[in-house]
Parts: C-alpha cells; structure tokens; sequence
C-alpha cells in the first residue's frame, strides 16, 4: 500500500511539473503585459500546492522559479534580463526563492483554511487567490526592496509618475493584477476543488 501511495504522488509531482514545463513551451503560462507579464502558471501551482501540500507547493514553485530565472538569463524577459545584469544572485532569490516561498505558504496557509472551512467549499477558492497574490507581493516587494534604485525602475517610477514605491507597485500591477488574482480564484479554486472531490481528499 505504501509503495502505491508513494508512486501515486510521484507521478502526481510528475503531472504538475509536466503542466508547468508544457505551459511554458506553448507559451500559455504568461502573457506580455508592458515590462511584466501576467503569469497563468500560478493556476497549476496553487492547485498543486491544494492538493500536495506545502512541499509540493514549494516544489512546484521551484520548478517555475527555475524557468522564470531562464527567462533572466536568456533575455526572454527584459525586465529581469536587466536585472541579472545588475545583480545576478539577487535574481536568482527574485526568480526562484520568492516562487519557492509563493507555492509553500499557499500549501501551509490553505492547510489552516481548510480546517476553519467545515464545508470545505471557500478555502479552495481562497488558495486559488493566494498564489497569484503572494506571487505580486513578494516578486514586486523584492523589487522595490533590492532593485527600485536602479535605473531601470526609475525610468517606470517617472513614466508612471509613482509617488513612492507603492504606488510604483500599484501603478504597474494595475488591472493586470486583478485580473490574475480573479483568474486565480476562480479556474485554479474550482478545478482544485473538482480534483479533491473526485479524489476524495476534500475531507481530509
């Protein structure tokens, strides 16, 4: 039983990672927004991270730090591209360790909603929201703490005419946020939803 339990999960791993590298190749996992782009890859993340827990969360989030960092390196994303120029260890924590962290804490926080939520209905709905909203607050709060000085941003902080760097954040986050927040919550909270019932891990 043991041994069916563990090939389960590993092939479980497997899917979701599988998901996270087909979206990038088929550029479905994010969509050019300005200098940012609206990452759909915090869906299967946040479902992941629902139904594997935290470390499967944080793996998961590894896993999309790793092509987020290529992205860096290789130019493919210019905001971070001119990053890596500046700094490229404070990359590295930008790209991977904030997504690490992103697909843990929705693991561990959706853990404690699960047991206030009796129904076990919001909570699924709820870590669909986080994913996408810990991925803005902690990517965009490393940006302002490490690289808001840097020339790069300052040219957006004037062009947006940002009074600060929250209103920098909120002023280039804009709809594009909101949107993959909504997103979020809703396709990642019912389709994890969904899966759990048809699994019978909804009452757990």
């Amino acid at each position: 039983m043991e041994k069916k339990t563990n090939a389960r999960t590993i092939a479980e791993y497997a899917i979701f990672i599988a998901i996270i590298f087909v979206m990038k190749i088929t550029g479905l996992s994010s969509i050019p927004v300005g200098p940012l782009v609206m990452t759909l890859t915090m869906i299967p993340i946040a479902i992941g991270a629902m139904l594997l827990g935290p470390l499967g969360g944080a793996l998961l989030g590894f896993v999309f730090g790793l092509t987020s960092l290529y992205d860096a390196i290789s130019g493919a994303s210019v905001m971070t591209g001119v990053f890596f120029q500046v700094s490229p260890f404070h990359t590295v924590v930008l790209c991977v360790v904030t997504r690490t962290l992103v697909g843990w804490l929705t693991g561990l926080i959706f853990k404690m909603l699960k047991k206030i939520d009796r129904k076990k209905v919001w909570c699924y709905f709820a870590g669909g929201l986080l994913a996408p909203m810990l991925n803005t607050i902690l990517f965009m709060g490393y940006i302002v703490l490490v690289f808001y000085r840097t020339d790069f941003v300052q040219e957006r902080v004037t062009m947006l005419g940002a009074s600060g760097p929250f209103m920098f954040v909120v002023l280039l986050v804009g709809m594009q946020g909101i949107v993959e927040w909504l997103t979020g919550c809703i396709v990642g909270g019912g389709v994890a939803k969904g899966v759990a019932h048809a699994l019978k891990r909804d009452k757990d």
